[in-house]
């Protein structure tokens, strides 16, 4: 082997090794490890003897786990649905309104993106005030006359699993915003300028052109989606670990964390039952993130 073929494979190493490394040590391993631990059965920290697939088999099959496993995958269907249909849809237009390049544009831009910047926690911690029954949001609503559409925001088990879904897309919605922008910014100006002379309106220009040279952008936001609809922060800090009130808030991030943590039905550590959870989330989340790939691939347009 030549000397510079040795010092480009050293270079190439170099830059890739680290994170080659991270991923293997915080993805990888972990991946493997909660793996190996769904296949024992465990007296709180301690190792039993192996049970092959019978951790698994209780949390789709047994009370209570399997009570909680599917109300929590519910949420979390609810979840992504609604953040595809609210946020992206309305970062979508946020981002073709910028890219027309509309009076204040500018100053948009970073009013979209500001609560991105924020912590979860604070956003949490705030809305959670704002939303109590004495909170912000009842008070405004019964300053200009809507008393009837006072709720106790969290408190009831029909609407606090959209409450703090919506509080999240309010957090996030500058994200996708700035993504189709950029993307849409991408494609050349001579695309509109044909469509224009074509005679083509703005909503034709949209749906015929936009959309299907953005659809790279649109992968990697479904993608992005189907991983944070996985959420446990913004639940934890808003409603608390049990998915108050009644589990009605519970998704799969806190059911894995009370299992593994500290049982659903002893109070004590599952680690077998937690891991078989974390290998489901990672299998749904997989099967997820490449079935939309897919279903997208097919569908982008190469100028």
């Amino acid at each position: 082997m030549r000397r510079a073929d040795i010092r480009k494979g050293l270079w190439v190493a170099l830059f890739v090794g680290p994170g080659l490394l991270v991923v293997g040590v915080f993805i990888l391993l972990p991946l493997f490890v909660s793996l190996f631990n769904s296949l024992f059965s465990w007296q709180q920290l301690i190792r039993g003897p192996f049970t092959g697939l019978e951790n698994f088999r209780r949390i789709l099959v047994a009370y209570p786990y399997r009570e909680r496993f599917y109300s929590a995958l519910g949420n979390n269907l609810k979840w992504f649905l609604v953040t595809m249909l609210v946020q992206n849809t309305t970062g979508l237009l946020f981002g073709y309104l910028l890219s027309r390049r509309i009076a204040g544009s500018a100053f948009y831009k970073r009013v979209f993106f500001i609560p991105v910047l924020f912590s979860i926690v604070a956003v949490g911690f705030l809305w959670g005030l704002y939303l109590k029954p004495n909170g912000l949001v009842n008070s405004f609503l019964t300053l200009v006359g809507r008393g009837r559409w006072t709720h106790a925001w969290l408190g009831e088990e029909a609407i606090a699993t959209f409450t703090v879904i919506l509080v999240n897309i309010w957090r996030w919605v500058g994200f996708p915003s700035l993504v189709f922008l950029a993307a849409i910014d991408s494609i050349p100006g001579e695309c509109f300028e044909a469509a224009y002379l074509d005679g083509a309106r703005e909503w034709t220009t949209f749906r015929r052109i936009v959309v299907p040279l953005i659809v790279p952008a649109i992968t990697v936001i479904t993608v992005l989606t189907i991983i944070g609809s996985l959420v446990f922060e913004q639940v934890y800090v808003m409603t608390g670990l049990d998915g108050s009130p009644n589990y009605s808030t519970d998704t799969i991030g806190t059911l894995f964390y009370r299992t593994a943590f500290g049982s659903v039905d002893s109070g004590n550590p599952q680690i077998g039952i937690g891991s078989a959870i974390g290998v489901v989330i990672y299998l749904l989340t997989f099967v997820a993130s490449i079935g939309s790939i897919s279903a997208t691939r097919s569908r982008e347009v190469q100028l």
